[in-house]
């Protein structure tokens, strides 16, 4: 299975809206098949293993990091697929929740006297695919918020400046980030500030989606020349109902009215509409306002943050705009998950506790 799941790992740039999914066949120890989903639409990964294995898949094992699925979508059934190569047992990392799955390809195997075990590496699996299970069981995206900071805390300078806080390395990194999310959120205090491209640049762009770029623009604000509105990468503009679209300027983009709260575009409502789109991971880069209000009202799932060696002072900007505690017990708790270096620049990855 760890295996499986390092064949899915190759998929991560490449399978939205779809799950990064491998496949391993063997008899004992002896593999003699392997594959993995590379794109949508394209064969999943038990059937690239499938081939590869041929006739000795008769009487083997397959090892599959997600329940095969069992309805005709944009490609049959893998779970006929494993049935008619005669596949004796299929060992399963994760259940798949896709309501036209959801345990039905396990019953279609078992009821075809296929040896079914499921759990093996669960935990992994579902961390390989985590914005993949958000979506289905909480209809909203993983919502991952990249923030860049000095050792005093700081994001920008007092003028909005903050070009570059982080050395290069850092920024090569956070590109790995953005390809393998579905969308890339900002605000248009950003979009004023630093007139962002949002896009995922790699090296190896072959083959790799362009993540939807979406903008929150309550009042329809964004310039023209914009790199947000240059059409290079698919881009959705939100905004408020009274806010018209009546000139040319959104003419590459698309822009969708959604509803307000308390002056501002209700953010449980942007991550709903993203879900209903297929976003499954979003990743954020935007301005403390933003993000604070994303992390306050528990919609932030993961913080991305680099920490560069340098200060700013105290007249800068801060990391998140949050409201004032009272005290102590109130104060906000985070779980370190990763701590690295990155060049010269220190990653932490954290997730709310509990």
């Amino acid at each position: 299975m760890a295996q499986a799941l390092r064949l899915a790992e190759q998929g991560l740039y490449t399978t939205q809206p779809n799950p990064r999914v491998g496949c391993v066949i063997a008899h004992g120890e002896r593999v003699v098949g392997q594959g993995w989903h590379e794109h949508a639409g394209e064969p999943h990964a038990e059937v690239h293993a499938l081939r590869e294995a041929g006739e000795q898949a008769r009487a083997a094992t397959a090892f599959v990091t997600l329940e095969p699925c069992a309805h005709h979508g944009r490609t049959p059934p893998c779970a006929d697929a494993l049935v008619a190569a005669g596949i004796r047992r299929v060992v399963i990392a994760a259940e798949d929740p896709f309501p036209q799955v959801a345990g039905q390809g396990i019953a279609k195997l078992r009821a075809a006297g296929i040896e079914v075990e499921s759990g093996l590496m669960r935990e992994a699996a579902r961390e390989l695919n985590i914005g993949f299970f958000s979506r289905i069981e909480r209809h909203r995206p993983w919502v991952r918020v990249k923030l860049a900071m000095s050792l005093d805390g700081r994001t920008a300078l007092a003028n909005g400046e903050s070009k570059w806080i982080t050395g290069e390395a850092a920024r090569a990194d956070v590109q790995r980030w953005r390809a393998r999310s579905s969308a890339i959120l900002t605000g248009i205090g950003t979009v004023l500030a630093d007139n962002p491209q949002l896009t995922a640049r790699l090296p190896q762009s072959g083959g790799i989606h362009s993540p939807l770029r979406v903008v929150l623009d309550r009042h329809l604000r964004t310039p023209a020349g914009s790199h947000v509105l240059d059409g290079q990468a698919p881009t959705l503009v939100l905004h408020a109902a009274s806010a018209k679209v009546n000139d040319g300027r959104f003419a590459r983009v698309e822009c969708v009215a959604v509803t307000e709260q308390n002056e501002a575009l209700d953010l449980p409502s942007v991550l709903g509409l993203l879900a209903e789109r297929g976003c499954s991971e979003l990743h954020v880069e935007a301005g403390p306002t933003l993000c604070g209000a994303l992390f306050a009202a528990g919609l932030a799932d993961e913080l991305l943050i680099y920490v560069a060696p340098l200060l700013l002072g105290d007249t800068a900007r801060p990391l998140l705009a949050l409201p004032s505690l009272a005290d102590m017990a109130a104060r906000w708790k985070l779980s370190l998950l990763d701590t690295r270096a990155v060049g010269q620049d220190l990653r932490l990855r954290l997730r709310p506790a509990g």
